[in-house]
């Protein structure tokens, strides 16, 4: 029987030079933070890059012995990731944008019971057209949409992440189910 070591028993064993821990480290959090710099980013050679330089910070960090983030190794991850989307964007002036591409879309890692074909043809274009919705929110709107229902990010974790209070974090949630509720209506979409 094996046991299934938690995050801070891989991050000690790695630091103790057990290269190994860092590895199933990597591998129980990397679709997660991946999908989530994917989502800002739009672009998967992009993602990738930023992807790499996250975890070569996350291992510098950690040997230098500057991580003390007491079993929260995802969340620091998701912020370090975050605050790197970020970095990029404002050097660049560019928005994030929630958008499908022909080699990526997050509905194709998430997890979801087989149905038939017209359930999937459905289903492609609800998705599809709540991205359009996504897209276009105002930016700190989208940032909060995509943090808790894409990176699965609690609100206080946002908060946190975005340096707002909960109740700010919450109010944009709020914002943005209104604004995506007026967007239907006003276009008169149907989500089935």
């Amino acid at each position: 029987m094996q046991v299934t070591l938690n995050d801070q028993e891989l991050i000690a064993r790695y630091l103790d030079g057990d290269d190994r821990s860092f590895e199933e480290l990597l591998n129980r959090h990397q679709q997660k933070i991946y999908t989530s710099i994917y989502l800002f980013v739009k672009d998967q050679s992009l993602a990738e890059d930023i992807f790499q330089e996250v975890f070569i910070k996350i291992i510098d960090t950690l040997r230098k012995g500057k991580y003390n983030h007491e079993g929260k190794f995802l969340q620091w991850a998701m912020r370090i990731s975050y605050n790197m989307c970020v970095d990029y964007f404002r050097r660049n002036k560019r928005r994030p944008k929630v958008s499908p591409t022909e080699t990526f879309d997050i509905f194709d890692v998430l997890q979801t019971t087989e149905a038939n074909a017209e359930q999937n043809i459905i289903r492609s274009q609800t998705h599809d057209k709540v991205r359009v919705l996504v897209d276009m929110l105002p930016p700190e709107q989208r940032e909060v949409v995509i943090l808790r229902h894409y990176a699965d990010m609690s609100f206080k974790e946002i908060a946190k992440l975005t340096r707002v209070s909960i109740n700010t974090a919450l109010g944009r949630m709020r914002y943005a189910l209104i604004n995506i509720r007026k967007m239907i209506e006003e276009k008169d979409i149907v989500l089935q």
